[in-house]
């Protein structure tokens, strides 16, 4: 079988344009000859940008020259639509693939685009205001996975049921980062023949890398000098490019020592995982007509603020006080690690959200006008989180929604609308909690999930449900942290063998626990809740200790 080899010496030699037209003939020979190959499916990864298109493009004019009849392996491209994408580059994606619809069924060719999308619980918004989920850090990427990797991921899987194997075709190339080039170069162990690795994270597939040794001008060069496949303007795509680069310069290429754009970098339009988003202030700088999207990029900068602890909560997701060891100006000092945002602050963007959507859509140009920021399906999702993961029953989303957009919120969940408690019960809360944040949680907890167990008929788990709200939501910030503290200490104390400090602070613990069971018992009026010094003392048990004596 031919191959496009190259040489190693030449990575490092730029090729000139007439060596890079015959590099393409023979890349062209050895797509046509890998696929002929076999009948494994092919899936070729495309995002819009520059890389994915001019791959595309290489394999749709290979097999378009191929005779018909032996265009009989099904070729999928997809791209998945984070929800969160930038939204020109997001337009631009979704129209061509419209177009290669037309154009695959004008040429015959086997080409079948899909656009692929998250699930709503993975989305990027049900996560941040629904679940709470502090804006991505290096630290903390919970983005990736959830918005790009495994919707790709579980199409991917779906082909290998259906044929057993897949070949996976990628626009990665050596000279995108020193990063890619090291990864790259670490996965040449698996390299089973040229441009070809197996795919240590799937088995049954291969990846097939065809422009991996590819230098920027030259994906500019075949861009630019030879015709998209799908009817699509590979023109177009170089002023996008070029109107997302600081000096907005991207220089015609006449020859190998020209530089060229391509630094340029679209992605979610969210992402605090960079310092900036580089590409949408150049389109802002550049651009008079995509002011619009100047919410966008402020509600962006907003979410990345390194020093965000007065917006989250002192406990982590699951209710528990964690503690680390801070360094902050060469001063050491153990503290809570932060977890998810407040209430007040997960409404607080999700009105921001609106107010910028509502925003873009008034200033938008005639194409974008139907922008959606944060969909109908997202806001439901969100709303069933508060009200029920949660136990934020005072139903604040559709206030929120009407506040800002004028228009009642349409609920598309079955039963979303039907609840014992509401605003009314909560407002009613707020009052007799007065000031105090942990208690209305508390009463708010233990409310809601008696309506959850309600019409069950068997109520099995519910003790152990109403334990965790007492165990998450009884003590106050600063009694939480102390508790932590005291364990910490414990456990380090049991480490090293310190058997007086270990007596000390469990000592210190019994009292607590037994100063508190007290309270507990008073509420609950529960005239005999002795218990012997040894046994552990929770709401339970206190609560049915005459019940479980009778019986």
């Amino acid at each position: 079988m031919t191959t496009a080899q190259q040489p190693e010496n030449q990575v490092k030699q730029p090729r000139t344009v007439a060596e890079l037209v015959d590099y393409i003939q023979a890349l062209t020979t050895e797509i046509q000859e890998l696929y002929c190959l076999d009948e494994i499916p092919w899936v070729v990864g495309y995002s819009g940008g520059k890389d994915s298109t001019a791959t595309l493009q290489l394999i749709w004019n290979a097999i378009v020259a191929l005779p018909q009849e032996k265009r009989t392996k099904t070729i999928h491209v997809i791209t998945t639509d984070t929800l969160v994408e930038n939204p020109v580059v997001s337009v631009w994606v979704r129209n061509s693939l419209e177009q290669m619809k037309v154009a695959a069924k004008e040429q015959e060719m086997p080409i079948e685009p899909h656009l692929l999308y998250p699930a709503i619980k993975d989305t990027f918004w049900v996560n941040l205001i629904g679940k709470g989920y502090p804006a991505p850090r290096n630290r903390f990427r919970w983005c990736t996975e959830r918005l790009k990797i495994q919707p790709s991921d579980s199409f991917i899987r779906a082909v290998i049921r259906s044929s057993g194997e897949v070949i996976l075709v990628l626009g990665t190339r050596k000279a995108e980062s020193t990063k890619r080039a090291a990864t790259m170069a670490k996965h040449r162990e698996w390299r089973v023949r040229d441009h070809i690795n197996t795919n240590p994270n799937r088995p049954n597939s291969l990846i097939y890398l065809p422009i991996e040794d590819w230098r920027t001008d030259e994906v500019w060069i075949y861009l630019n000098q030879w015709q998209n496949s799908w009817g699509y303007s590979n023109k177009d795509l170089f002023t996008m490019y070029r109107g997302a680069t600081a000096d907005n310069e991207c220089p015609l290429v006449v020859d190998t020592s020209t530089p060229s754009c391509g630094d340029s970098r679209f992605g979610c339009w969210v992402c605090t995982i960079v310092s900036k988003d580089k590409s949408m202030e150049a389109m802002l700088q550049n651009d008079e007509e995509k002011e619009w999207m100047q919410p966008l990029l402020d509600i962006r900068n907003q979410l990345d603020i390194k020093d965000d602890w007065d917006k989250r909560d002192f406990r982590r997701i699951w209710g528990d006080v964690q503690l680390f060891e801070r360094n902050k100006n060469g001063e050491i000092s153990v503290e809570p690690i932060p977890g998810p945002y407040t209430k007040y602050w997960r409404e607080h963007w999700l009105r921001r959200l609106l107010e910028a959507q509502t925003k873009t859509r008034r200033t938008a140009p005639e194409n974008m006008r139907d922008i959606t920021l944060i969909t109908l399906e997202e806001m439901s999702e969100i709303r069933r989180i508060w009200l029920e993961d949660k136990h934020e029953f005072d139903d604040s989303l559709p206030r929120i929604y009407q506040e800002v957009t004028g228009e009642e919120f349409q609920d598309p969940r079955p039963g979303a609308d039907l609840s014992l408690l509401g605003s009314d019960e909560w407002a009613v809360l707020e009052e007799i909690c007065a000031d105090d944040a942990m208690h209305l949680e508390l009463m708010a907890k233990l409310l809601d999930t008696e309506r959850q167990f309600r019409k069950m008929s068997r109520r099995v788990g519910i003790y152990d449900t109403l334990e965790k709200c007492f165990i998450t939501s009884s003590r106050s910030k600063d009694e939480a942290v102390k508790n932590a503290h005291l364990k910490r200490d414990l456990k380090t104390a049991v480490e090293q063998g310190d058997i007086e400090k270990v007596k000390q602070l469990t000592l210190a613990d019994f009292v607590v626990t037994n100063a508190q069971a007290d309270v507990t018992t008073q509420e609950s009026d529960v005239t005999n809740a002795t218990q012997s010094a040894d046994e552990a003392k929770t709401w339970t048990n206190i609560k049915f200790k005459n019940r479980e004596t009778k019986l």
